[in-house]
C-alpha cells in the first residue's frame, strides 16, 4: 500500500528531489503517510539492496573463478562476461549508496520533528517516556547506519580488484593474464567473504530496526 501511494506521488517526489524535503514529507503526511512509515519503507529498500548486492558480488566472484580455467581461445568472451559482472557490481554498489542516503534523509527529518515535538507535551511523564523512546530509537538507528556504511565500504576493495583484473585481462588476453588472475582470485575471495559478513550484519540490523519500529509507534 505504501509503495503504491509513494509511486503515485510523482509530483511530491520531484519536489523532494529538488531539495524541498519538508514539502515532500508534508505532502505525504497529508495523505496519512508519516516519516516513520517512510523510514521503514526505505530501510526495507536498503535491506533489499544489500541482499541484491551480496548476490551480485557472489556472482561476479564465481565468474572470476571460472575465467582462470578457460582456454586462451575463450578469453575474449570471458573478458566480456567479467566486464558485465563488474558493471553490474558497480551498479549494485551505487544503488546501495543511494538507499543509504535516502534512509539518512528521512531519519534526520523524523528525529528533528520528534525532538521539536517533545516541548508540546503537557504531561511530564509522557514527555520523559517519549524522550527515552527517541534516544533508544536514535541509538538503534546509529548502529544500523554504521553497519550499512561498513557494508557499503567493504564493496570498494572488491570493485577495485575486479576493475584491475578486468583491465589486465582486456589488455593481454593470453595465458599470462590468466596466470595473474589465478593469483588474485584468493584475495578476492577473502574480500568477498568479508563483504558478505558485513552485509549479513547490516541486513540483521535492518530487520531488527524495522521490527522495533513496528512495535513502537513513533510520532
Amino acid at each position: 500500500m505504501l509503495r503504491t501511494l509513494l509511486a503515485a506521488l510523482l509530483l511530491g517526489v520531484l519536489i523532494g528531489a529538488a531539495g524541498c524535503q519538508s514539502v515532500y514529507y508534508g505532502t505525504l503526511e497529508e495523505i496519512g503517510i508519516h516519516k516513520r512509515d517512510v523510514l521503514v519503507d526505505r530501510v526495507e529498500d536498503g535491506r533489499d539492496a544489500q541482499q541484491d548486492a551480496q548476490a551480485q558480488f557472489d556472482s561476479a566472484l564465481e565468474q572470476f573463478r571460472a575465467v582462470v580455467e578457460v582456454p586462451d581461445s575463450e578469453l575474449s568472451r570471458s573478458y566480456e562476461r567479467l566486464k558485465s559482472e563488474y558493471e553490474q557490481s558497480e551498479n549494485a554498489a551505487e544503488r546501495l549508496e543511494m538507499r543509504i542516503a535516502a534512509i539518512e534523509d528521512v531519519a534526520e527529518a523524523l528525529f528533528d520533528e520528534w525532538q521539536d515535538e517533545l516541548s508540546l507535551y503537557e504531561s511530564d511523564e509522557y514527555r520523559r517516556l517519549s524522550e527515552r523512546q527517541l534516544e533508544a530509537t536514535r541509538e538503534r538507528y546509529a548502529a544500523l547506519r554504521e553497519a550499512m556504511h561498513e557494508a557499503a565500504e567493504s564493496m570498494q576493495p572488491v570493485l577495485s580488484a575486479m576493475r584491475d583484473n578486468m583491465l589486465f585481462l582486456k589488455h593481454n588476453l593470453n595465458a599470462r593474464a590468466i596466470g595473474a588472475l589465478r593469483g588474485e582470485v584468493d584475495g578476492m575471495e577473502r574480500d568477498v567473504a568479508a563483504l558478505r559478513q558485513r552485509m549479513q550484519a547490516a541486513i540483521a540490523r535492518s530487520n531488527a530496526f524495522i521490527a522495533e519500529l513496528d512495535r513502537h509507534d513513533a510520532p
